[in-house]
């Protein structure tokens, strides 16, 4: 690889000012109760309803600690988000994050990852709450929709409609402004709250302690598979570092709700799983498909608090598409903003302040796949790509602290750097135990996103655009002198800011 071709592929994006350099078009919105309630609203959703039957049997009343321990795991990438978010304020997540630490290549490997994680998510759970609203529907009116309008076509269906119908309803509160959109997604989190809670209260009324006795009848080997299998119930802390761009005071209000995000999800899992426990043997988990309604219908004798927990499931999983749909668009947004996605991704209606096309272009993508495909085997890419994300931030913690020790940072991880080396070791332990095709199609997907990188996004790169025209000139791994502020301030969208200034990884 020739010198020209390696400063090329792996350029490094100045680190942004809090909302200037970034040149975001994006209204800041979004405080911090609503930005802690995206992590929330994305992370708890049909896991927590219907995972104890999948790890109890393998873990046995020890699964408490198996919670804790994927909780663990997940905090540490979610320390490494949050000294990133205080240092990179802008919408993409860890795209933006690998843009500034690692360079363009890597960064576009990380694209992969997130497009794979956010958009197949958002179909899988789409599909998911069509079976719910079916079963809501049943429940309190007697009514189930055919399987024509449940199903796709290669599962005897004609179109999952439900699942359709979702997309669509997120898509029109995304359209309608981010605030809207944030208003919408804390009333459903704190209905779907109040819903676990009600089930602590009503399952703690069915305690029995003798249920604990045998506790880890499986060992330690028993706590950490069940640990593997729970971790993907923390899947989505990351959408916070998605709302970058939208966020009030940034960098000081991501770190506060990602971790105020983490807290909240592993407590109420960890209350949850104990009541389960408290008021069910364990042995009576495998197979138990209604899951947390079983067990408060046995308690009770009655069927209406089965009927509460699938609204609240109902509501759990529409919180969930519409974060997961609205980090995606987001993505795109600064993945646009870079040269790295057609320009559309990054067109601003001027009334809503949101992104319009955008967010319909990706709606009906995931509205298509989530209609007419069977993709449930495919939510497992949602996993890997979750992993190879948080491991990218690990690492660039540690780069972005080497490179620029001096930069801004309002929250710093501590005990540098056990714990970014901690969560790459624990990311990469949970990898190895996904099945080997779901390993060979990550690889398949992100060899051709690098790809259209290659022969799209290499040559409309807006850093690239900068360097080439002499609008700035590099004096280090992401450090560059303005040469040209008129022109540098209409390619990133920004006002001029004055003449011959230095940004160094983003300061002045």
């Amino acid at each position: 690889m020739t010198s020209t071709l390696r400063q090329q592929l792996f350029r490094v994006k100045p680190v942004p000012k809090d909302g200037g350099e970034s040149g975001s078009t994006l209204k800041r919105s979004i405080g911090l109760f609503q930005l802690t309630l995206i992590g929330v609203g994305g992370t708890i959703g049909t896991g927590i309803f219907f995972i104890l039957s999948e790890a109890v049997p393998v873990a046995g009343p020890a699964v408490i600690w198996s919670f804790i321990i994927a909780g663990a795991v997940a905090g540490l990438s979610v320390l490494c988000y949050a000294e990133l978010a205080s240092s990179v304020p802008v919408s993409g997540s860890s795209y933006s994050y690998a843009y500034s630490t690692l360079g363009e290549l890597p960064a576009m490997g990380v694209a992969a990852c997130l497009l794979l994680e956010y958009g197949v998510s958002t179909a899988a759970v789409a599909v998911g709450w069509s079976q719910y609203v079916n079963q809501l529907f049943n429940n309190l009116f007697g009514i189930q929709f055919p399987k024509e309008l449940l199903a796709a076509p290669e599962e005897g269906g004609i179109i999952n409609l439900p699942a359709v119908i979702l997309i669509a309803l997120c898509c029109l509160l995304l359209i309608r402004g981010t605030s809207h959109s944030v208003v919408a997604n804390t009333i459903m989190v704190l209905i779907k709250i109040a819903v676990l809670l009600f089930f602590v209260a009503v399952g703690i009324t069915g305690w029995n302690a003798d249920h604990f006795a045998d506790f880890a009848p499986f060992g330690l080997t028993g706590i950490m598979t069940g640990a593997g299998i729970i971790f993907f119930s923390f899947v989505g802390l990351d959408a916070v570092a998605t709302a970058g761009d939208e966020a009030k005071n940034p960098r000081r209000n991501l770190p506060i709700a990602l971790i105020a995000a983490l807290v909240i999800v592993t407590g109420v899992y960890v209350l949850v799983a104990m009541t389960a426990l408290g008021a069910q043997a364990s042995g009576d988990f495998d197979g138990q498909s209604a899951g947390l309604s079983a067990i408060l219908e046995n308690i009770v004798g009655a069927t209406w608090p089965g009927t509460v927990v699938a609204a609240g499931a109902v509501i759990s999983i529409f919180s969930v598409t519409l974060v997961v749909l609205y980090g995606q668009t987001r993505i795109l947004f600064a993945m646009s903003r870079d040269g790295m996605a057609p320009k559309i991704f990054q067109k601003v209606n001027p009334r809503t302040m949101t992104p319009v096309a955008n967010t319909i272009i990706v709606s009906v993508i995931v509205a298509i796949l989530a209609g007419v495909l069977p993709i449930n085997f495919l939510a497992e890419m949602t996993s890997i790509g979750t992993l190879a994300a948080f491991l990218v931030v690990s690492i660039a913690v540690m780069v972005l602290r080497r490179r620029e020790p001096d930069l801004e940072r309002k929250f710093r991880v501590p005990l540098y750097p056990v714990i970014p080396i901690l969560s790459i070791i624990g990311c990469l332990w949970i990898i190895k135990d996904l099945r080997p095709i779901t390993i060979i199609v990550f690889a398949i997907w992100t060899v051709l996103v690098l790809v259209w990188y290659w022969f799209t996004g290499r040559r409309n790169s807006v850093l690239g655009h900068q360097l080439k025209t002499g609008m700035i000139r590099l004096v280090g791994p992401g450090k560059y002198v303005i040469e040209d502020e008129d022109a540098y301030a209409e390619s990133m969208s920004i006002p001029v800011v004055g003449e011959g200034s230095e940004r160094e990884g983003g300061r002045k």
